[in-house]
C-alpha cells in the first residue's frame, strides 16, 4: 500500500513505466525484490526515468529494506526526515537527481549503512555531525552539490571508510586533522570547494590512500613532508591553490606514483631530483608556479612519462638527454620558460606524440627535419625563440599536422610550396619572421584552414586569388608585408571569415565590392595602402561588422552607413583624399556626393536613368505575360491547402518548395523513430541526409488533435526571427513549411548536438577541456552582442540554456531554438510574460516577477525593492 500510494503522487508517465505495480503479488513487480518472508528487502529503481517527490513514500512502512537505489532519475523535493526509520538498510542511493534542501539530521540512525551516495544533486546546508554515527560506512559520495560549512570532525569516527569524494561543492573551513583517523581510506577526493588554511600533517597515517585529489581550493602553507609517507600513493593533486615553499625531498618516495598535479600554485625553487625516483610516473604537471634551475636529468629513465607539463616557470637550460631520448611521450608543454640549447639536436624523434609547445624560451638552432617522423604530431609550436635558417620542405609532408605555430624567430627564405601538402592544417602562424617570395598557389589546398597568419615578414608580389578556396577560413592576416597590385576578388568567397588584415602593404586599385558579402565579417583593416575610388555600397549590408580601420589611402567619397564606419575613431578614416560622412573628425558630405557621383557625371546619370526605365518597362511587360500564364495554369491544378500564418503554406528560400518536401519526407522515412537526434517541447528534431549529400536537422512541429500547430506562435517567431539575422554563431535556418500533414523547420545540421548532451555524458565531458568550454561561452556572448547590439530591431532570445546551444564537429558554438524570441521597441516600454528554463534565467527576473506579483495582489501594502 506505501509503493501504490508512492506511486499515485508520481507524474503521470512515471505511474505508466510502474504499470507493472498491480495486485498483491508485490514481490513481482518492477525493481522490488523480498526476502524469503515476502517482506521487501530491495528497491532497485535506477535509470527508471521516475519523477515526483519522496515527501508521499512512509519509509516507516519497510522496516526490512536493504537497498534503496534510486541513482538518475527526476526526483526532486527534500530527503524525508523519516528515512532514519530504515534502520536496517546497507545501500543508499539518491545521486543523479534534482534533491534540494538539506541533508537530514536523522541520516545517523543507519547505522547499518554501508554505502551513501547522494552525490550529483542541489543539496545544499552543511554536512551533518550525525554523519559520523555511520560507523558501518564504506563509501560516502556527496559530491557536486551545494554543500557549505565546514568539514565535520565527526568523520574521523568512520573508521571503515574507503571512500570519501565530497568535490565539487562550497565546504570551506580547513581540512580537519581527525581525517588522519581514517586508516582505511583508499580513495580521498576534497577538490573544487573554498578549503583553507595549510594540508594537516595527520594526512601521513593515510598508508591505504591511492587517490589523494585537493585541487582548486585555497590551500596556503607548504606541502607537508608527511605526504611522502604515502607510499600506496598512485595520483596526488595539489593544483590551483595557494601552496608556497619548495617541493619536499619526502615526495621521492611515493615509488608508486602514477600521476602528479602540482601546478598553479605559488611554489618555488628547483625541481628536485627526487623525482628521477618516481620510477613509474606517467603524468607531471607542474606548470603556472615559480620554479627555477633545470629539469631533472633522469626524469623520464623509466622511459613510461607519457605528458609532461611545465609551462610558465622560470626554468633554464638544455632539455635533459633523458627528455630527448624519452619515446613515451604523447604531450609536452614547456612554453614560457627560459630553457635554451640547440632546438635540432635537443629533441629526437617521438611516435607517440602529439602536442608539443616550446613557445617563448630561447632555443636557437634551425627547425630539425625529425618532427616529420613525429607520425602523430598534430600541433607543433615553437615561436618566439631565436631560431633561423629556412623551413624544412620535408616537415610540410607531415599531413597530420594541424597546428604549425613558428612565428616571432628569425627564418628567411621562401615557404615551402610542399605546405599545400598539410591537408589537415587549421592553424598556420609564420609571423614575424624574415620570410620572403610569394606566397605559393598550393595555398588553395588547404582546405581545412581556419586561422592564417603571414604578417611582417618581407612577402611580396600579390596575394594569390587562390586563396578564396580556403572556404572555412576565419582569420586572414597578411598584414606589414610588401604585397602589391589590387585585393583579389575572391577573398569575398571567404564566407567565414571573421577577422580580416591586410594593413601596410602596397596594394593598388578599388576595393573590391565582393568584400560587402562577408556578411559575419568583425574586424576589417586595409590602413597604409595605396586603395583608391569609392567604399563600396556593398559595405553597407556588412551589419557583423564592429571595427575597422581604412586610414592612409587615397579613398574619396561617403563612408558606409553602418555602425562600425560611423563610431570608428578619427585614426581609422584619416589619412585619405576625401572621406567624407557622418563620422568623428570628416567633413559632412556635399549633395553632390549623396549618391556617390559628382556633378561632372550628371548627364551619364540622367541618360543611364532614362535607359533604365525603358528595360524595366519591357521587364514589366514579360514578366505580366508570364505571370498570366502561370496564374491560369496554377488555377487549373489541384493542390491541397497551405497554411503559414495566413500566408503561403510552404516557402523554401531558392529551393523548388514540392520538391524539397518530398526530399525530407524521403529522406527521414516519413518522420520515422530511427532518424530522430533530439526532443523538445515544441518538437521532435530529426537528421536528414539528401539525395543531394547534404545534411540538414528538420524540426518537426507539435500539431494539436484539430490539426493545427500547437505553438502557432512560436513557429512565426522563430522564421521572424532567424530570416533577420546573419551571424556564424547563430544556427541557420535554410527553410520551413506549414502543412496540414507536417510543419517543420529546416536548419543546417550541427554535429556534436547540444551543450547539455554534451555536459550529460561522461565520454564527451573528457573530450569537452576547459578551452573548449571557454570558447564556447566567447561564441555565445558574441552572439548575444550581436542581436542586442547590432540587429534592428534588438532581438532578445528569452531561452538561452544549455539544451539551445548546438556545437559543431569543431566545438564551435551556435544559439538555437528562436520560438520565445521577441523583437524589442527601443523607444517604448516592453512588456513580456516570463520565458524561459528555469536554473537559467536571471535571478533578477525572479524577483522582478515577485514584486509585480506583490504590487499587483497587495497596492496598498507599504513596501521597499
Amino acid at each position: 500500500m506505501a509503493l501504490l500510494t508512492w506511486k499515485a503522487t508520481l507524474h503521470n508517465q512515471t505511474q505508466t513505466l510502474l504499470s507493472s505495480w498491480l495486485g498483491t503479488n508485490h514481490c513481482s513487480w518492477l525493481g522490488i525484490r523480498c526476502n524469503k518472508a515476502g517482506r521487501v528487502a530491495h528497491i532497485d529503481l535506477q535509470s527508471y526515468g521516475l519523477k515526483g517527490t519522496l515527501s508521499n513514500l512512509n519509509f516507516s512502512s519497510f522496516p526490512h529494506l536493504l537497498t534503496l537505489d534510486l541513482f538518475n532519475n527526476s526526483l526532486y523535493g527534500t530527503i524525508p526526515p523519516n528515512i532514519g526509520s530504515l534502520w536496517r538498510l546497507t545501500y543508499l542511493s539518491l545521486s543523479l537527481n534534482n534533491l534540494s534542501g538539506t541533508i537530514p539530521t536523522e541520516i545517523g540512525q543507519l547505522t547499518n549503512l554501508r554505502i551513501l551516495y547522494l552525490n550529483r544533486n542541489q543539496i545544499g546546508g552543511s554536512i551533518p555531525q550525525q554523519i559520523g554515527l555511520l560507523n558501518s560506512l564504506n563509501e560516502l559520495s556527496l559530491y557536486t552539490n551545494n554543500l557549505m560549512g565546514s568539514i565535520p570532525s565527526s568523520i574521523g569516527n568512520l573508521g571503515n571508510l574507503t571512500i570519501l569524494h565530497l568535490y565539487d561543492n562550497q565546504l570551506s573551513g580547513s581540512i580537519p586533522q581527525e581525517v588522519g583517523m581514517l586508516r582505511s581510506l583508499v580513495d580521498l577526493e576534497l577538490s573544487g570547494n573554498n578549503l583553507t588554511g595549510s594540508i594537516p600533517a595527520s594526512i601521513g597515517n593515510l598508508g591505504n590512500l591511492t587517490i589523494l585529489y585537493l585541487h582548486s581550493n585555497q590551500l596556503s602553507g607548504s606541502i607537508p613532508q608527511e605526504v611522502g609517507m604515502l607510499r600506496s600513493l598512485v595520483e596526488l593533486a595539489l593544483s590551483t591553490n595557494n601552496l608556497t615553499g619548495s617541493i619536499p625531498a619526502s615526495l621521492g618516495n611515493l615509488c608508486n606514483l602514477i600521476k602528479l598535479f602540482l601546478f598553479k600554485n605559488k611554489l618555488f625553487g628547483s625541481i628536485p631530483p627526487v623525482f628521477n625516483n618516481l620510477t613509474h610516473l606517467t603524468v607531471l604537471y607542474i606548470s603556472d608556479n615559480m620554479f627555477n634551475g633545470h629539469i631533472p636529468e633522469g626524469l623520464c629513465f623509466n622511459g613510461l612519462l607519457v605528458n609532461f607539463t611545465a609551462n610558465d616557470n622560470n626554468l633554464i637550460g638544455p632539455i635533459p638527454k633523458s627528455l630527448r631520448n624519452c619515446s613515451s611521450l604523447y604531450r609536452v608543454r614547456l612554453e614560457r620558460n627560459q630553457l635554451s640549447g640547440n632546438i635540432s639536436k635537443d629533441f629526437g624523434i617521438y611516435p607517440n606524440l602529439d602536442y608539443i609547445d616550446l613557445s617563448h624560451n630561447n632555443f636557437y638552432g634551425e627547425v630539425s627535419q625529425k618532427w616529420k617522423k613525429c607520425h602523430n604530431l598534430t600541433s607543433l609550436k615553437i615561436s618566439n625563440n631565436n631560431i633561423s635558417g629556412e623551413i624544412p620542405p620535408e616537415i610540410m609532408d607531415s599531413t597530420q599536422l594541424c597546428l604549425l605555430d613558428l612565428s616571432s624567430n628569425h627564418l628567411v627564405g621562401q615557404i615551402p610550396v610542399k605546405l599545400g601538402n598539410m591537408v589537415s592544417l587549421f592553424n598556420l602562424r609564420l609571423d614575424d619572421n624574415h620570410l620572403s617570395g610569394n606566397i605559393p598557389p598550393e595555398f588553395s589546398k588547404l582546405s581545412n584552414l581556419q586561422y592564417l597568419n603571414l604578417a611582417r615578414n618581407d612577402l611580396n608580389g600579390s596575394i594569390p586569388g587562390g586563396l578564396g578556396e580556403c572556404k572555412k577560413l576565419l582569420n586572414l592576416n597578411l598584414s606589414n608585408n610588401r604585397f602589391g597590385e589590387s585585393i583579389p576578388v575572391e577573398i569575398g568567397h571567404m564566407h567565414n571569415l571573421q577577422i580580416l588584415d591586410l594593413g601596410h602593404n602596397l596594394l593598388i586599385g578599388k576595393t573590391p565590392q565582393q568584400i560587402g558579402e562577408l556578411q559575419i565579417l568583425e574586424i576589417l583593416n586595409l590602413s597604409h595602402n595605396e586603395l583608391s575610388g569609392f567604399i563600396p555600397s556593398s559595405f553597407d549590408n556588412m551589419l557583423s561588422l564592429t571595427s575597422v580601420d581604412v586610414s592612409f589611402n587615397q579613398l574619396e567619397g561617403p563612408i558606409p552607413k553602418m555602425k562600425a564606419f560611423r563610431e570608428a575613431p578619427f585614426e581609422a578614416l584619416k589619412g585619405n583624399k576625401g572621406l567624407c560622412g557622418n563620422a568623428t573628425g570628416l567633413k559632412t558630405c556635399p549633395a553632390k556626393m549623396n549618391n556617390g557621383v559628382a556633378k561632372k557625371k550628371g548627364n551619364k546619370v540622367v541618360l543611364l536613368i532614362v535607359l533604365l526605365f525603358g528595360f524595366l518597362f519591357l521587364s514589366l511587360m514579360v514578366v505580366g505575360i508570364v505571370l498570366l500564364v502561370f496564374c491560369k495554369k496554377f488555377r487549373n491544378t489541384k493542390i491541397e491547402p497551405r497554411r503559414v500564418n495566413k500566408e503561403n503554406l510552404f516557402e523554401i528560400w531558392s529551393y523548388d518548395g514540392k520538391m524539397v518536401y518530398e526530399s525530407i519526407i524521403e529522406a527521414t522515412d516519413n518522420f520515422s523513430t530511427k532518424h530522430c537526434v533530439g526532443k523538445g517541447g515544441c518538437g521532435i528534431v530529426y537528421r536528414a541526409d539528401l539525395t543531394s549529400g547534404q545534411v540538414v536537422a528538420v524540426k518537426k512541429l507539435h500539431v494539436s488533435p484539430d490539426g493545427d500547430l500547437a505553438n502557432l506562435k512560436g513557429f512565426t517567431s522563430e522564421i521572424h526571427a532567424l530570416t533577420k539575422i546573419r551571424h556564424h554563431n547563430i544556427v541557420k535556418l535554410f527553410g520551413y513549411c506549414s502543412h496540414r500533414r507536417h510543419s517543420f523547420l529546416v536548419y543546417e545540421f550541427l554535429e556534436r548536438g547540444s551543450l547539455e548532451k554534451i555536459l550529460s555524458m561522461e565520454d564527451h565531458v573528457s573530450y569537452f577541456d576547459w578551452i573548449k568550454r571557454v570558447n564556447v561561452v566567447k561564441d555565445v556572448a558574441n552572439a548575444l552582442s550581436y542581436m542586442h547590439h547590432d540587429c534592428s530591431p534588438t532581438i532578445i532570445h528569452r531561452d538561452i540554456s544549455s539544451k539551445n546551444v548546438l556545437l559543431d564537429l569543431e566545438s564551435v558554438a551556435y544559439i538555437s531554438d528562436f520560438g520565445t524570441a521577441r523583437f524589442l521597441k527601443l523607444d517604448s516600454s516592453n512588456w513580456t510574460s516570463f520565458a524561459g528554463t528555469f536554473g537559467y534565467a536571471a535571478p533578477g527576473i525572479y524577483f522582478s516577477i515577485a514584486m509585480i506579483y506583490f504590487r499587483l495582489n497587495y497596492p496598498h501594502s507599504i513596501c521597499s525593492f
